[in-house]
């Protein structure tokens, strides 16, 4: 099908978030959900003996995907209200169950639950992702464990890490996001059916003052729905604090994601490592040798996105109006889809670049040997006092020598700083054992076995996990052609 290229396209839809996310927030799939919510209702409210039949249920079912969005539209035209014309719509089709179609319920019971059905669906396909995107750094960080490369403090060379210690601690932010989200995922909780202002007045009613059917209602309704937990007290609409909170999770990935992408930024300008980059991609319009890396900085444009939406969200939870208040509503139709479909859209462009990341181990070897020698100098001044230098003179021969070459050496002139030393009378005792202190693995500490043990003992049940739940092995559909 062409595209309209006189209508506005939302580029999360347009460009950057994936099929199946953008399903779970179209307007299909919500009236899916609306419909899936009165069916549990129907259900628990005939199981408690109010008069509704099978043959009305089943009528309902029969209609569950079947949605009449011509008649639903026209309606809202004439209602100015989205509930009551897809009500209008249902009972269209079931002219049996008309009379049953959202009995005792008030539009907050549709929508509020429903939005906790797509959350809860859309959060799984987000996990699944971000498992994926876990496993291919695990294994670059257990590959990559011993390979000694710079370690940057304000972006000026500190001491030596590994390769595979860098990509642990992206992978840890990840580690963090994952535990974060399914602890939230686990408890996700649905209005329930409380009614007009959350007092159940309009049930209590329906049940002739049975408060035990009143509350067997609310259970019942939340576990045909599948869900164990319902909030305990609501106005008319869960307290918009859980939006909040899940949407702070969820915009956690955004965080990891960020830190990543400034850092592969930063170490494509080194040469370090870089992005793939394909045979006919483009970096420049006037620059015809630039390789930019596009996907890291689509990673961090998109990351300001969510991080900013969140924040929104905290405001819509502050200014509810004691029972409720319409002010969120348009809003939360907009971040809510907004932040997921921003965070797929994250989680594919971060698969992307790991698994097509190139590693430069010459230059990263270079650089090690370019900044070494400074590194090695406090080595070599305890190896001259072992062998009867002065502290303070020898410290003062290295301090002279090393503030010298590093002159040269920002001038990109080779580090000489080794050979001096050699060549200085206050080092003639230790000079042939000095290549012996300024070998790299030297200076990597315990990078290579902390990665070990961060993957035996904090990633690999993530593994496990994922794997029994989802799917963890590699999925070229999650990477971004554009």
């Amino acid at each position: 099908m062409e595209k309209d290229h006189k209508q506005f396209l939302h580029p999360l839809s347009d460009r950057y978030a994936s099929e199946e996310l953008k399903y779970f927030f179209s307007p299909h799939y919500r009236i899916k959900m609306w419909r899936k919510v009165w069916i549990a209702l129907a259900e628990a409210e005939k199981e408690l003996g109010l008069p509704i039949s099978n043959e009305q249920i089943s009528q309902l079912k029969k209609f569950a995907d079947n949605i009449n969005f011509d008649v639903a539209d026209k309606r809202e035209q004439e209602t100015k209200h989205d509930v009551m014309a897809h009500v209008y719509a249902y009972s269209q089709q079931c002219p049996d169950a008309s009379k049953i179609i959202h009995l005792g319920a008030t539009s907050a019971l549709v929508t509020d639950n429903a939005d906790i059905l797509i959350i809860k669906d859309v959060s799984k396909n987000i996990i699944s992702k971000l498992g994926k995107v876990i496993n291919l750094l695990s294994e670059l960080a257990l590959k990559y464990k011993n390979l000694p490369a710079l370690a940057y403090t304000h972006f000026q060379s500190a001491q030596l890490t590994t390769l595979g210690k860098r990509f642990s601690l992206w992978l840890q932010d990840l580690i963090y996001d994952y535990h974060e989200l399914n602890y939230r995922y686990d408890n996700l909780a649905l209005l329930g059916t409380k009614g007009a202002t959350g007092t159940q007045a309009s049930f209590l009613k329906l049940f002739d003052g049975d408060e035990n059917k009143v509350e067997t209602l609310d259970k019942l309704f939340c576990e045909k729905l599948g869900f164990k937990y319902k909030v305990a007290l609501s106005g008319q609409t869960y307290s918009r604090k859980l939006d909040y909170n899940y949407l702070s999770s969820i915009s956690s990935i955004a965080v990891s994601a960020a830190k990543f992408s400034n850092d592969m930024r930063l170490m494509q300008h080194t040469g370090e490592v870089s992005e793939g980059f394909e045979k006919d991609q483009i970096g420049s319009s006037a620059m015809p040798y630039k390789r930019n890396p596009i996907h890291s900085e689509r990673i961090f444009s998109l990351s300001r996105l969510v991080l900013s939406l969140v924040q929104n969200a905290s405001y819509t939870a502050a200014n509810q109006w004691f029972e409720r208040t319409l002010d969120d509503s348009a809003n939360r139709r907009i971040i809510i889809p907004e932040i997921f479909l921003t965070i797929d859209a994250i989680l594919l462009l971060y698969y992307t670049v790991v698994k097509n990341i190139h590693i430069r181990e010459e230059i990263i070897e270079q650089l090690v040997i370019q900044e070494l020698p400074f590194m090695a100098t406090e080595n070599i001044l305890m190896l001259g006092v072992k062998h009867g230098g002065n502290r303070q003179e020898l410290h003062e021969v290295l301090r002279q020598l090393s503030q010298n070459e590093y002159l040269k050496v920002k001038q990109r002139k080779e580090n000489n700083l080794i050979k001096n030393i050699k060549e200085h009378p206050a080092f003639s005792k230790i000079s042939k054992d000095i290549d012996e202190e300024i070998k790299a693995e030297k200076f990597i500490g315990m990078s290579a076995v902390q990665v070990e043990n961060f993957i035996k003992n904090m990633v690999n049940n993530v593994l496990k996990e994922i794997k029994d739940n989802f799917s963890e092995k590699d999925d070229d559909s999650m990477l971004v052609k554009i």
